[in-house]
Order: structure tokens, then C-alpha cells, then sequence
């Protein structure tokens, strides 16, 4: 059982691990003049690097939001997790903390579909998706499937 433990809770922190990295570095889209993300452009040229606030539209602040909330849920669900833990009666499912990680995989999930149905409006052809873009959507089934775990899961004593 502690082996199964430390497992879920290893799947949990790379989650939540891969869910920051990827709202806050800024590679969401890149190619060899810069790059841009949720919160910044960044663009190279002769004379160094120029860096401007992210477009103000409302799919971009809402793709900041529901990243934001996914961490958020995220860390809420690891801190029921624990709390669940130790006052959970034997036998309970840990389904309020469940819950809250498949959420926080459900804002991932819309976050990415935002920010790859809407980019095409403003992002050059010869840009490509960043590393920060592909760990976003790695951590849409991390979290969904200890989400999943732990509603699955039952407390042994």
C-alpha cells in the first residue's frame, strides 16, 4: 500500500510539476526570431532581444485563467490528498480529491484547446508549438489519470 502511495502521489507532483513549467516558461510558440506564451513575445534581432506583453483578447486571458485554475485545483486536490489521508475512515474513497484533480485536468485540456484553436489568428506559418505548449497537454492525462486513481482508490489501514 505504500508503494501504491508514493506512486500516486509521484504522478500527482509530476502533474502539478508539468502544469507550472508549462504556464509559466515561455515557449509556447516558437521559431528562430522568439518566441511567445501566455504572458509575453519575445523576439530576437540584431540588436538584442525585445520583449512585449502577451496580446490583451479575451481568449488569451481566458487560456491565462484556466491555467491558472488548473494549478490551482491541483494543489488544492494534493492538499485534500493529504488531508483525506490521515481523517478519512477506513474503507472511504478519496473522491473530493479526485474530484478536484480531474478538474484541474479538465482547465489544462480547455486551456490547450483555446490556445490551439485561436493562435492560428495570429501566429506566423513559420512558427512552430513549443516545449511549453507539449508539456501542457502531457499533463492533461497525468492528471486525469490520478484523478482518476483516486477515485479509485479506497483507504486501507
Amino acid at each position: 500500500m505504500l508503494l501504491l502511495l508514493l506512486g500516486i502521489i509521484f504522478l500527482h507532483v509530476a502533474a502539478l510539476v508539468l502544469l507550472f513549467v508549462s504556464t509559466i516558461v515561455s515557449v509556447w510558440v516558437t521559431s528562430e526570431t522568439g518566441t511567445s506564451d501566455l504572458w509575453l513575445n519575445c523576439t530576437t534581432n540584431g540588436l538584442g532581444a525585445a520583449c512585449d506583453p502577451a496580446s490583451t483578447g479575451e481568449w488569451i486571458q481566458a487560456v491565462q485563467a484556466v491555467m491558472i485554475l488548473s494549478i490551482i485545483f491541483s494543489c488544492l486536490s494534493l492538499l485534500l490528498f493529504f488531508c483525506q489521508l490521515f481523517t478519512l475512515q477506513k474503507g472511504g474513497r478519496f473522491f473530493l480529491t479526485g474530484t478536484f484533480q480531474i478538474l484541474a485536468s479538465l482547465f489544462v485540456m480547455s486551456g490547450a484547446i483555446i490556445y490551439t484553436v485561436m493562435s492560428t489568428e495570429w501566429v506566423n506559418v513559420s512558427y512552430s508549438y513549443g516545449y511549453s505548449y507539449i508539456l501542457a497537454w502531457v499533463a492533461f492525462p497525468l492528471a486525469l489519470i490520478s484523478g482518476l486513481i483516486y477515485v479509485i482508490l479506497r483507504k486501507r489501514e
